[in-house]
């Protein structure tokens, strides 16, 4: 199983990095030891001082699929999820700097939590679903797939040109404005269309 994450998905969040949009959808890889089981918390990292949460729309790979185009995209994903890339900031830019790799700023293990998944029959409008994350029971992240720069199929046949598919599989879409730092026992409640589906207490 994969865990394949899209960045520079949402205009405020290019804004907020202060980076450029991507002519292409921009992708890395966590493993599956980065993914929390489900009911544990998130344990900071010791490599890190500034871990940031970023809500994302996860998708789930239902079937085998490589160089798919993109009229044929929606048949490959059948269920959405919530999910958080949790990000060690302070790694991620001294890493960018030096001009090396950033994975161990974004695939420590436990840095992906995702909700329980709900399949695309029950969701009204998959092209404007919208989601939100409360911080300590305040919201600081919302977002739709409608404010999406690549669509859920755009990005499922962008991928899918260098990297093969297989069921079970998740695909993190990118996350809207309003990243920011967690500490020890916050707790973060991720929202699909205003239904509250998990919740991650920090440790």
């Amino acid at each position: 199983m994969k865990i394949i994450c899209i960045g520079r998905n949402f205009h405020g969040h290019i804004s907020e990095m202060q980076q450029e949009k991507p002519r292409e959808p921009l992708f890395f890889m966590k493993p599956e030891t980065a993914l929390i089981r489900a009911g544990l918390p998130f344990f900071l990292p010791d490599h890190s001082s500034e871990i940031h949460y970023e809500i994302e729309l996860v998708l789930r790979i239902c079937r085998l699929g490589k160089h798919i185009q993109k009229r044929f995209a929606s048949s490959y994903y059948d269920a959405v999820a919530a999910g958080i890339d949790f990000t060690a900031r302070d790694v991620q830019r001294e890493c960018i700097k030096a001009g090396d790799p950033w994975e161990k700023a974004k695939a420590f293990d436990g840095s992906a939590a995702v909700s329980g998944f709900v399949p695309f029959s029950g969701i009204k409008d998959p092209g404007n679903l919208e989601f939100h994350l409360e911080k300590n029971g305040k919201r600081v992240q919302k977002g739709s797939s409608a404010e999406m720069i690549f669509s859920f199929d755009e990005l499922i046949s962008h991928i899918s040109k260098y990297v093969t598919l297989k069921i079970g599989d998740l695909v993190f879409t990118g996350t809207p404005e309003g990243v920011g730092p967690v500490e020890e026992d916050d707790l973060l409640d991720l929202y699909l269309e205003n239904r509250k589906v998990l919740s991650v207490r920090v440790k």
